[in-house]
């Protein structure tokens, strides 16, 4: 188990009204620095869509959120409680696995190539961690699973298999699998960067139903009218670092930074 040196009088045991707080984390692979000092807080309810070039550190900020990738240095917090560590005097110490993991049930994640099950339904492949991870009764998981599949448009699907599915479908899927959780915030990996182009629409559209009942997210992607019609702020990295944010008329439209507008100039 790795220790992480940290200010202790940094982590903030009560984040007010923020839900997810990331405080100068730092994150090397091998001599590749990804993120150089990485500060992102997004309010409850919030949605912020994070934009930048490949390479930028979009995907491993997400991954270090719930700590897929652990930090070299700096602290995530979810609605107050850190992400992988316990405090101890001025370090945070890593959490045994099995603690990380009931973590993660208050995270949904989002990836870009879907990641179901390929052996088990539609259905079966949203009960499976409530019932596995949290322990749910499977009748009542079962029935809000169902719920869940008529919420994103796939209420006849719930006995298919995700090969018997379009890219779109099983995208709409993986995500009513991460809310069957009922997770505090929505993490979503470039969600249509897979997907045939008549398929992204109906993506999409399932995020903005989710951004208009409060849900909290943070979405990577590269659909600036996305990024524009859904998000509350939108942050610009590049380099491992944020480089500017703001509501999405501030960056998108009036950009204070080159390298912000010099991104724009190619996918506008």
């Amino acid at each position: 188990m790795s220790d992480v040196t940290v200010d202790i009088e940094d982590v903030k045991a009560d984040s007010d009204h923020v839900m997810v707080d990331v405080h100068g984390v730092h994150k090397s692979f091998g001599p590749l620095e990804v993120l150089r000092g990485v500060d992102l807080r997004v309010r409850a309810g919030e949605v912020t869509v994070i934009l930048g070039p490949s390479g930028s550190g979009k995907s491993t900020l997400l991954r270090t959120i719930n700590h897929l990738e652990k930090v070299n240095s700096g602290w995530i917090s979810i609605d107050g409680e850190l992400i992988g560590y316990r405090r101890s005097g001025g370090k945070l110490h890593e959490l045994k696995e099995k603690d990380v993991l009931k973590q993660r049930t208050h995270i949904g994640f989002v990836f870009q190539n879907f990641n179901l099950f390929p052996h088990l339904t539609v259905l079966e492949n949203l009960v499976e961690a409530p019932v596995s991870a949290l322990r749910r009764p499977r009748g009542p998981s079962e029935e809000k699973a169902r719920r869940l599949l008529d919420r994103v448009g796939l209420a006849e699907k719930t006995d298919a298999y995700p090969r018997q599915l379009s890219g779109g479908q099983q995208q709409r899927v993986a995500i009513a699998r991460a809310l069957a959780l009922e997770p505090k915030v929505l993490l979503f990996d470039e969600p249509t960067s897979a997907l045939d182009p008549e398929l992204v629409g109906e993506v999409l559209d399932v995020i903005k139903d989710l951004a208009g009942t409060g849900t909290t997210m943070i979405v990577v992607t590269h659909e600036i009218g996305f990024a524009r019609e859904v998000a509350d702020t939108v942050v610009f990295m590049d380099g491992g670092v944020v480089v500017e944010q703001g509501p999405p008329a501030a960056v998108l439209d009036a950009p204070r930074h080159e390298r912000t507008r010099a991104f724009l100039s190619k996918v506008l």
